[in-house]
């Protein structure tokens, strides 16, 4: 099988558009199911490489048992989200 390729530019973009079309959480086989609807698993490991550069720069919440983490702490099971924004008027 080839490797499917995707820039991870390409990834944060479809990453970015998933979590803006719904209020909930997604999984990030989600993005890679969309991208490559075949051979989407190889695609992984990018989508959390995007998913963490988009935190970083504070677009993305990366949700662990619910709980927004670190980039850094991203293993295991994960969801993404938009960033909750705290309204305290």
């Amino acid at each position: 099988m080839s490797r499917p390729s995707h820039s991870l530019e390409a990834i944060e973009a479809e990453i970015l558009r998933r979590v803006g079309a719904t209020d909930k959480s997604i999984c990030p086989s989600e993005v890679a199911r969309g991208l490559e609807a075949e051979n989407w698993r190889p695609l992984m490991g990018l989508v959390r490489k995007a998913a963490g550069r988009l935190s970083a720069a504070g677009q993305l919440d990366i949700l662990r048992k619910g709980k927004p983490i670190a980039p850094e702490a991203m293993v295991g099971v994960i969801r993404l989200r938009r960033p909750q924004t705290e309204t305290s008027e």
